[in-house]
């Protein structure tokens, strides 16, 4: 896995730009459109949550953030999820896309997942940037703990490829995975603690914040963006182990199944 990305790194950061730039060549705006509409549901979940709602953050410990916190609290929580749901819903028709990669050209489909995390990548920097910004504004201070923010990709990154590796082989095989990963992923909106906290969740139910890969991830993205506080080196520990395995995993399938590709196609 190492090898390959290493290897193919210049022709991943190829594509990654062209697939960067094919979603908004067309338009009038071009690359203004990933800067305008992050942009755009920030101000949409300000208003709707802080002056509609009057939502606040709670907390365990009894404290509740000023409405006009929720909306960036709630981006913060966006921000990962969407990197997930971009890569995993992408994935399987990733190589149905591109049939002639598989039969006729000598080309590493390995790195199609590693072509669409990268493009996601780059998108939630921007979103990144804007939750910056907001934090500036509402806490009058620059988060200090930006710096552990590669971290906190790490786990995440690693979970988004090794789903894309095994999606991406799956749905040669079995042409309705696409749309049970789309349901999948709205379930999984829900039960992972994006817009409320994980201290909210009753007892019973706790189990889902627990055995959710996500919710350490979304974590780690609020501490080091909005509160200013380390990452939860339990939480993420174990979370990046399991998103490695995931990696692992998914590659192997993905190598182990790959031989079939043309034959399915």
């Amino acid at each position: 896995m190492i090898r390959s990305l290493h290897k193919n790194r210049e022709l991943i950061w190829s594509l990654t730009k062209r697939e960067v730039k094919s979603t908004y060549q067309d338009s009038f705006l071009g690359a203004l459109w990933p800067v305008i509409l992050p942009l755009m549901m920030l101000l949409i979940y300000t208003f709707v949550f802080s002056v509609v709602f009057q939502a606040k953050w709670s907390t365990s410990a009894g404290q509740e953030t000023p409405p006009g916190e929720f909306a960036l609290v709630l981006f913060a929580g966006l921000t990962p999820f969407n990197f997930f749901s971009a890569v995993t819903m992408r994935s399987p028709g990733l190589i149905l896309a591109v049939p002639n990669y598989v039969k006729k050209v000598v080309f590493p489909l390995e790195i199609l997942p590693m072509v669409i995390v990268g493009a996601a990548f780059i998108t939630s920097l921007i979103n990144v940037g804007l939750i910056l910004i907001g934090s500036i504004i509402v806490y009058h201070s620059f988060p200090l703990t930006i710096f552990l923010l590669p971290l906190a990709y790490i786990p995440l990154i690693l979970i988004a490829l090794g789903l894309g590796w095994f999606l991406s082989s799956l749905g040669v095989f079995v042409r309705d995975v696409g749309q049970a990963v789309n349901i999948v992923i709205q379930v999984l909106l829900f039960i992972t603690p994006i817009f409320y906290s994980a201290d909210q969740v009753p007892g019973a139910l706790k189990f889902l914040v627990i055995l959710n890969p996500l919710s350490p991830i979304i974590d780690s993205f609020r501490r080091v963006l909005i509160w200013n506080e380390l990452i939860d080196w339990g939480a993420w520990g174990m979370a990046t182990v399991i998103s490695a395995l995931v990696a692992l995993l998914g590659f192997a399938w993905f190598s182990a199944t790959r031989k079939a590709f043309s034959d399915v196609m």
